[in-house]
This record gives C-alpha cells, structure tokens and sequence, in this order.
C-alpha cells in the first residue's frame, strides 16, 4: 500500500496539481523501505504525470479558449507556458531533462505536447531528468540517515 500511495502521490504531483511527492518518499525510506523500488515507483509515477500534462498539451489545449487566461482553475498560466516555449525554442527537447523543476517543470511538458515533442523522446528525457532527481535525493537522505 505504500509503493501503492508514492506511486499515486507521485503521479499526481507531475500533473498540473499542487503537490509534492519527497516529503513521502523519505518518511517511506526512514521507514526501512527499499530505496531502489522507491526510486522506481517514484520516477515511473512521476514520469507518467508528466506524460498527462504532454497529453493535455497536445490533445486538449484547443478546447480551451481566451477565457483561459481568466479561469482559475488552470494552474499553469498563460506567462508560464510562454516561458515554457521559449525555453523550449532556445534549448530543444533537451529541456525536459528539467521537467522535475517545480512550476515550470509542469509548463515544459505542456509545452512539449504543444509543440508535438515526439513521445518517445518525451517520456526518456522526463525519465532520465526525474530519476536523477530521486536518485539524488534518495543518494542524499541515506547519507543523512546513517550519520
């Protein structure tokens, strides 16, 4: 049940909702799990939020009209995809390897279904950017637990 609860918590924080995934993952490590599976529900969860954010860049944004500047429903505002896009025009999909950043992480997959980023390329530099990131942080929590 508690890879079950990273996974979701995980999952979720990668789409467009306000959450956090870490706080979790090390009270799930300070309680003996395996790092190695944590990691792995972790960036699989994470990776896959990310692919909804992509899926609502590239299937659903022309749903939405002017009045998404105005609605407050839509977390990632209209300033934030365009720096997304920028970022996006400077850097390439190489950007997605920053996808785990908090608030513009969101906007650059957005952007990257906007933009029609290959989906294969999506998932494995998201993958490879949001691994790096648990790996680091599980890396440096064990240093911090056996001291």
């Amino acid at each position: 049940m508690a890879y079950l609860s990273l996974f979701l918590t995980a999952f979720a924080a990668a789409t467009v909702l306000p959450l956090s995934s870490e706080a979790l993952l090390l009270a799930l490590l300070q309680q003996g799990f395996s790092p190695a599976l944590l990691w792995l529900v972790a960036t699989i969860g994470n990776t896959l939020g990310s692919v909804v954010n992509w899926g609502m860049g590239r299937y659903l944004l022309h749903f939405l009209d002017a009045r998404w500047q105005q609605e407050r429903w839509v977390p990632i505002k209209p300033a934030q995809l365009e720096t997304a896009q920028r970022q996006f025009q400077r850097y390439g999909v190489w950007s997605l390897l920053f996808a785990w950043l908090p608030v513009v992480g969101d906007a650059l997959t957005l952007a990257a279904g906007i933009l029609r980023v290959n989906f294969p390329v999506l998932v494995t530099l998201t993958a490879i950017g949001k691994g790096a990131r648990y790996g680091v942080l599980l890396w440096l929590a064990e240093k911090a637990f056996t001291n």
